[in-house]
């Protein structure tokens, strides 16, 4: 459509002072976030001191653990409860797609994260980590009196600055906002400028002062690229659609579980620790975020056995379900990590022909790229965690897509019949 005769066009949003003022605030909240993700994972790192697993295996455990849990499910509660925080609050996804932090809530997210992560919990620290960034830039959006658009750029902005030094690659984290949020029109280049630039600066802070945390933390044996690797991309990929498929059937069935309990939150969350207190005795491996637990499953699954590791895989599903539905928080990029990583291991030990590296990368990424819907930020990130070349990669993507694929078409299905039921219809009728 032409502008009106007379009139002076618009100049690109990149000429304008809004815009700029956006690039400002994504430096602070680049700076912000690098600084808030230091101490919180500082905080987080010193507090599961008290968990030291020296045999991987069977009851593996202490049971004194379990006293530890259930006391984090006590100061779980408590702090729930004096933080007012709601019983039900939005996922890191629900932000990150609405553009929106409710500020009010951050205090007691990040007070119970942090309680949640060093208790034990099978949760990751991403979920404390979005709130601060994006709350942080809702408040400068409030004081700054930004438009609508302008405000759900700047929260996008705060969670690249709380994430840049966490995931250690400025284009995984840009890649990841992007394909969660999904913003349209003009807001995708804003977006894309500010969640670049509060990324990097995050991201330069964070590798200077702790260096960098994802880049080549697995180690998997190297191996040969076949033509026939691009064919078991696609059923690897259907194996984590079935790995996610019972994720999500086990979530459902904890939440509804812990949600018919008539009991107060703080009994349900003490519940909820020694539920996955006991489970951690026996398969110690599912204890806290995973991230180093699965470094021991690459290392040790070929001692492990297939029986145990498929144990594990079905244990670290019930822990995260359970701390999730009983009050307990935190993210789940970390967990759905090592439920994928460890798949891939117990994939490898079936089927020994097909490689470690390439089972491992594969459900290592679609696993948790299927489960959040951001199947291209994964694979970038299972690349840059393991190292692959650039011929294994190719694999990986067919096996994330495959895996998003198949999860988005049950997904539609459901919702159809849904909407074509007799009793959904008399009920809208």
């Amino acid at each position: 459509m032409s502008a009106p005769p007379g009139s002076t066009p618009a100049p690109p949003f990149a000429q304008t002072p809004q815009f700029w003022v956006l690039m400002v605030n994504a430096v602070g909240l680049g700076v912000f976030g690098a600084v808030a993700a230091l101490l919180f994972m500082g905080l987080i790192g010193l507090g599961d001191n008290w968990y030291t697993a020296s045999d991987p295996g069977w009851f593996g455990g202490q049971w004194w653990w379990v006293g530890v849990t259930a006391a984090a499910g006590v100061v779980v509660g408590l702090l729930r409860r004096w933080t007012h925080l709601p019983a039900k609050i939005p996922s890191l996804i629900d932000d990150l797609q609405h553009g929106h932090v409710d500020r009010r809530s951050v205090p007691g997210i990040v007070a119970v994260s942090a309680a949640s992560l060093i208790g034990g919990a099978s949760l990751g620290p991403e979920q404390a980590l979005g709130s601060m960034g994006g709350g942080a830039a809702e408040w400068v959006s409030q004081r700054r009196r930004l438009t609508d658009e302008d405000s759900k750029v700047n929260t996008h902005a705060g969670f690249a600055g709380a994430y840049g030094g966490l995931f250690s690659s400025t284009v995984i984290v840009v890649m990841l906002i992007l394909e969660v949020a999904r913003p349209g029109g003009q807001r995708m280049a804003k977006t894309l400028a500010a969640t670049i630039v509060s990324s990097s600066v995050s991201f330069a802070i964070y590798f200077i002062v702790a260096g960098s945390f994802f880049l080549d933390a697995y180690q998997v044996p190297s191996y040969t690229f076949k033509d026939w690797q691009l064919l078991a991309g696609i059923g690897l990929g259907l194996f984590a659609a079935v790995v996610v498929t019972l994720l999500a059937t086990v979530m459902k069935l904890a939440a509804g579980m812990f949600g018919r309990l008539k009991v107060p939150a703080v009994v349900r969350s003490v519940i909820g620790g020694l539920a996955f207190g006991v489970v951690g005795v026996i398969l110690p491996l599912t204890m806290f975020t995973g991230s180093d637990q699965l470094k021991t499953v690459l290392d040790t699954g070929g001692t492990l056995g297939a029986g145990f590791l498929a144990a594990l895989v079905v244990a670290k599903i019930l822990t995260f379900a359970i701390s999730e539905a009983s009050g307990f928080v935190g993210g789940p990029i970390f967990p759905t990590l090592f439920i994928g990583g460890t798949a891939g291991v117990l994939v490898h030990q079936i089927i020994p022909g097909v490689p470690l590296g390439l089972a491992f990368t594969c459900l290592l990424a679609a696993v948790p790229g299927a489960m959040i819907s951001a199947p291209f930020a994964l694979v970038l990130l299972a690349a840059f965690m393991t190292q692959l070349g650039a011929l294994e990669t190719a694999p990986v993507l067919i096996a994330v897509i495959t895996a998003f694929l198949a999860m988005e078409s049950v997904k539609y299905v459901i919702t159809t019949r849904r909407r074509t039921s007799p009793s959904t219809n008399r009920a809208t009728g």
